[in-house]
């Protein structure tokens, strides 16, 4: 196993959403608080971007051309070419919140939720979030309510089970998942960190699912990866990142083979960057002898509102 740096210093706040295209086998991620998108070709190293007027939480393609994403608190479509930006849904009108993570599901619906401000503190902030899902003919429902920072979204192999994190909880959930319908019940909480030492465990925040329905969950503050056996609540393996604050990962690469992992440079201190001088990067683990499932891509309506 082999951890490297694709992407030296790469974002100046929070890098987030790794995103593997296998269509043109390019990495897109944000960095949230800078509002924008960036696309990067590991064959040529070529790191593209574009900015937006807010917060850019997630980004996604979309089967009719073009990128969905968490725009503020806004459900957007962007033309990469263009730079035309098409509102589709706002939500929480009057609060202070706006979108962080999101994924498509195996339908290719789009899943993504919200989260408050951190004050005083992730534990103690208000839980004022949701987590959304655009369906296929453009509708938007609201599928959890009283989230603190909607994070990670996985999906099993047979379909029937989905995974969701919030980290303010430090808990990773479990739902029955009806991939007909959409619609999730049953939740179970199937890892808890509450109370445990962060430098150790960190709060849950982006996930991804390998071939063996293993999650593989980024623990910020905890410079590290872990992967957990969702059966059994139990840490099977963890890889160390050179960054204190990781944010998320994707399965990419040509065979599916390589972690993608971001990390924040957000509020970052001149101590912790001195300790940790590839803070902000996008790394890249090879090696680990797994693989993941292919990106979902937004198969839905486009319909601006």
């Amino acid at each position: 196993m082999a951890v490297e740096c694709v992407i030296k210093n790469a974002t100046k706040t929070v890098g987030e959403g790794p995103y593997w295209d296998d269509m043109t086998n390019t990495l897109l991620y944000v960095d949230i608080q800078e509002n924008s998108i960036h696309r990067f070709n590991p064959e040529t190293s070529v790191d593209d971007k574009i900015e937006l007027e807010d917060t850019v939480g997630f980004v996604v393609p979309a089967r009719k051309g073009g990128l969905i994403a968490g725009v503020g608190r806004c459900l957007v479509h962007v033309d990469w070419d263009t730079k035309k930006v098409t509102k589709l849904h706002e939500v929480e009108k009057g609060l202070k919140t706006r979108f962080n993570d999101g994924k498509c599901d195996p339908k290719g619906r789009v899943w993504a939720g919200t989260m408050g401000p951190i004050d005083p503190d992730v534990v103690n902030m208000p839980k004022i979030g949701s987590l959304y899902c655009l369906d296929l003919d453009g509708s938007l429902h609201t599928m959890v309510k009283d989230v603190g920072i909607s994070n990670g979204l996985a999906w099993t192999k047979d379909e029937k089970t989905m995974y969701y994190i919030d980290s303010t909880p430090r808990k990773i959930y479990r739902y029955d998942y009806d991939v007909t319908t959409g619609q999730i019940s049953n939740q179970k909480v199937i890892v808890d960190n509450a109370g445990k030492p962060l430098n150790e465990f960190g709060f849950p925040d982006g996930m991804t699912i390998d071939t063996e329905n293993k999650l593989w969950v980024a623990c910020f503050f905890a410079s590290k990866v872990a992967r957990y056996d969702p059966q059994t609540g139990q840490q099977l393996q963890s890889v160390n990142i050179p960054a204190a604050r990781i944010t998320s990962c994707c399965f990419g690469g040509k065979n599916l083979d390589e972690l993608y992992v971001t990390c924040s440079a957000h509020e970052v201190s001149e101590e912790e960057f001195q300790k940790y001088p590839l803070t902000g990067s996008v790394f890249r683990v090879k090696g680990l002898g797994i693989k993941g499932f292919k990106a979902q891509i937004y198969e839905g309506e486009i319909k601006e509102g």
